[in-house]
């Protein structure tokens, strides 16, 4: 260690307060994190280009510092989209620490990395109080059944009004509207059941079928139409 003549000539002063770093919530209990290795959880981080043309929402579950899981979901940007293919290769078994110095390949998910990081560090993360974390496979439970990333699309114009494309139940495939023209429900297909369906063995258009389903006043509706043709 190299000390300026300054430093050197200077007489010692104890430091009276020692109390440490404040301790954060981790898998339920109260860590006094010191290194990468004290740091557990399970949480999210979301992040977005440069231009902003494109975000993607990164989840990792983390033991002892290591990356044990990751879930990469983009949206946006087709270039990020391949880029998050790499990304879950890249993030597994390394610390946070590298993680957070190593190029994700697209500034968003580089982003995500960041803002998680901060999370996790500070404490805030999903398992926070839940003793013994969350098991390996928690971030595909987050997908729910079909393992498919909850999607919003909505696409909007003065001249024409707003059109459903997509929701948290699926594609959607017709809008209702009521006498005023106003959307009243919505039916969608349900993209995840659909093709557990057909790897089943089932009819395509059977398989359409039965992860067909309808939200609001759909069946009231006084005209139906297709909110990408119509």
């Amino acid at each position: 260690m190299n000390y300026s003549k300054e430093v050197e000539n200077m007489c010692i002063v104890k430091k009276g307060v020692d109390h440490g770093p404040a301790p954060i919530p981790e898998e339920g209990k109260w860590v006094k994190a010191k290194e990468i290795k004290d740091i557990s959880g399970f949480t999210h981080g979301i992040g977005w280009c440069a231009p902003q043309q494109g975000a993607c929402k990164l989840t990792l579950n983390i033991k002892d510092g290591i990356i044990e899981e990751a879930l990469v979901e983009t949206v946006g940007c087709s270039g990020m989209t391949h880029s998050a293919a790499m990304a879950g290769e890249i993030l597994v078994g390394k610390t946070i620490l590298e993680a957070l110095n190593t190029d994700l390949v697209c500034d968003a998910i580089n982003t995500a990395m960041r803002e998680l990081f901060l999370q996790i560090v500070y404490g805030r993360s999903q398992s926070a109080f839940s003793e013994g974390g969350l098991a390996i496979g928690a971030g595909l439970e987050d997908l729910g059944k079909g393992h498919r990333s909850q999607v919003g699309t909505i696409y909007s114009s003065k001249l024409k009004g707003p059109r459903y494309l997509e929701l948290a139940e699926g594609y959607i495939t017709e809008v209702g509207l009521d006498s005023d023209n106003q959307i009243i429900g919505y039916k969608y297909v349900n993209l995840g059941k659909m093709m557990d369906g057909i790897k089943k063995g089932v009819d395509p258009m059977e398989a359409i079928e039965k992860a067909s389903g309808t939200y609001g006043r759909f069946d009231e509706a006084v005209k139906k139409i297709d909110p990408r043709q119509e």
